[in-house]
């Protein structure tokens, strides 16, 4: 009897231990879950915050649809014979885009005065991984001097939903050397990044300029005789970032697919200040090689004295709450 007792005990025993046992278990898996979860979060949200910049693209692609599906009620209240009819988009599309880079990077822009008011000008500038730098210049300058600044983009641009209304409106197309010099000798202002997709997607906090001998630019520049506006925008790395690993391995598939392939992080509110430098008349005793050279120059003359080199993401938050000093 009492060994049938002992078995008895023993088995509630081995019952009690067993619950106790699966308890402590469920009750650190539980706390593992937490624990990673936390940890995940603040990179899960590094990776979404670019999202934030295609959102507010597409609303911005969204108002221009709408607005041109109003055209014939827009053209009965602008009936004047020197209305254009894009103007009144763009100039709300600026009003946005400018307060959005005012709100969430307290954007400036500083050699304002080397911009001609009327006439061509060239605009070269460093290329972040996301140009989020220019769509604000774009709209500072169309409010300020009510002069738009045409745009060469990557041809990939075009194969993204809904994009063609938007280049079409803020003069955004690949361009060739030819069309580029009759857009200048228009009169108009034109941007290029030279680094293009590669400077974006190979580009780190150390601000090289990745341009692999690309003389396009300068040829544009010779044909049209324009002068050309360096560009460079502090701290445009440590607002957006491509990641940091395989590196060798998406420059091998960058060069397969020629598409953007390196996933991108980033979105912090960091302060963006655009400098441009003294504007670089046009020569005709220099060569297409060796005006590169010289605007490469006049970049990286901007990057070294504005530019933090590497990068921190902590200072360039704190950038939002300091005075730049005069140098």
């Amino acid at each position: 009897m009492s060994t049938a007792e002992d078995v008895l005990v023993l088995s509630n025993e081995t019952v009690n231990n067993s619950t106790f046992f699966a308890y402590i278990g469920h009750y650190i898996d539980l706390d593992y879950s937490i624990w990673l979860y936390r940890l995940l979060t603040p990179v899960l949200v590094t990776f979404l915050l670019p999202c934030a910049f295609v959102l507010l693209i597409y609303c911005t692609i969204s108002f221009l649809y709408i607005y041109k599906l109003h055209s014939r009620f827009i053209l009965q209240v602008y009936n004047e014979g020197d209305f254009n009819f894009w103007d009144v988009a763009r100039t709300l599309v600026a009003v946005v885009w400018d307060a959005h880079g005012w709100i969430f990077h307290g954007y400036e822009v500083c050699g304002i005065e080397n911009l001609p008011e009327s006439g061509p000008a060239l605009i070269i500038y460093y290329h972040g991984a996301i140009p989020i730098d220019m769509y604000y210049f774009t709209a500072r300058v169309y409010l300020k001097r009510q002069r738009l600044i045409y745009t060469v983009g990557d041809r990939f641009l075009n194969k993204i939903p809904g994009w063609k209304l938007l280049a079409r409106v803020m003069k955004i197309s690949p361009g060739t050397v030819q069309s580029c010099a009759s857009v200048m000798r228009e009169g108009n202002l034109l941007s290029i990044a030279p680094g293009g997709v590669y400077e974006a997607q190979f580009g780190d906090s150390n601000y090289e300029l990745l341009w692999r001998r690309r003389v396009g630019f300068a040829k544009v520049a010779i044909e049209s005789k324009a002068p050309i506006i360096p560009m460079f925008t502090e701290n445009l790395r440590e607002g957006f970032r491509s990641v940091g690993l395989a590196k060798p391995l998406f420059i091998r598939l960058y060069n397969a697919v020629r598409f953007p392939v390196r996933p991108i992080y980033g979105g912090f509110p960091v302060k963006f200040r655009t400098y441009l430098g003294a504007p670089i008349p046009y020569d005709p005793s220099l060569t297409p090689e060796e005006l590169q050279e010289k605007v490469a120059y006049a970049i990286e003359e901007l990057i070294n004295k504005h530019q933090r080199i590497p990068g921190s993401i902590f200072h360039a938050l704190l950038d939002r709450f300091t005075k730049k000093k005069t140098q």
